[in-house]
């Protein structure tokens, strides 16, 4: 019988990888610690990677409290794309030139997006109607009215931009969703936009370079040892 750690109450920043959900890299440090509770602090879609706030024991009761907190994004978007999941796991809807595109130009755009603005939360997303995640039923077809939601962008910063790829770095608070970030600056530029990569770097004061890399979550020991008191 494995070992219990049920008396253990912390917060593991964790590298979350592309390609799993956010339920799955909680859950396998769940199973690897033995204990009954475990949470974590705002989804990262599975195609994104980065830093991931799992509570452990009495820490999931904070669940709410650092749900709250700003986030920092690195991302790089596409441009002359708009897929129906505003990621490239989506359909493509359409194709658009982006000749008339350069980086001043997007520079300039993102400007209007800093500071406090409203989103319509994306169709595959988390967040439920009529007990339904609307990710679920973005799948069957349907579609539903979503009402906009008021998000802070503290920074939006552009690094690059080369062959229909812009980088950018984005400070926002609790709630924000990139890939509409994404998709309305693409509605701007008339040239439409998704997600090519994202990753979270910091939540509040925790920083992405002092995350548990996920390969090391087959053992307990290295688990315990980055785990934060609460």
């Amino acid at each position: 019988m494995s070992q219990s750690y049920n008396n253990i109450d912390g917060l593991l920043l964790l590298d979350k990888p592309f390609g799993i959900t956010s339920f799955e890299a909680v859950r396998k440090i769940k199973k690897v610690l033995n204990v009954e509770k475990t949470g974590h602090s705002g989804t990262l879609d599975p195609a994104a990677t980065g830093l991931l706030l799992v509570l452990v024991g009495k820490a999931t009761k904070l669940q709410a409290k650092f749900m709250k907190k700003n986030k920092v994004y690195l991302s790089s978007f596409l441009l002359g794309m708009v897929t129906d999941s505003g990621d490239l796991d989506g359909n493509v809807i359409s194709e658009n030139s982006i000749s008339n595109i350069n980086i001043e130009r997007i520079k300039e755009t993102v400007e209007m997006f800093e500071g406090e603005i409203f989103q319509i939360p994306p169709m595959y997303s988390a967040l439920k109607y009529k007990g339904k995640k609307l990710c679920e039923l973005a799948r069957q077809g349907i579609e539903v009215e979503r009402k906009p939601r008021e998000v802070t962008i503290k920074k939006f910063e552009v690094f690059s931009y080369d062959e229909g790829v812009v980088k950018v770095k984005i400070e926002c608070s609790s709630g924000t969703y990139i890939r509409t970030l994404a998709q309305d600056l693409g509605n701007v530029l008339k040239c439409g936009a998704t997600v090519k990569t994202l990753r979270r770097e910091k939540i509040d004061i925790f920083d992405i370079k002092d995350a548990l890399k996920f390969k090391d979550t087959d053992s307990a020991g290295k688990i315990i040892e980055k785990l934060i008191p609460l």
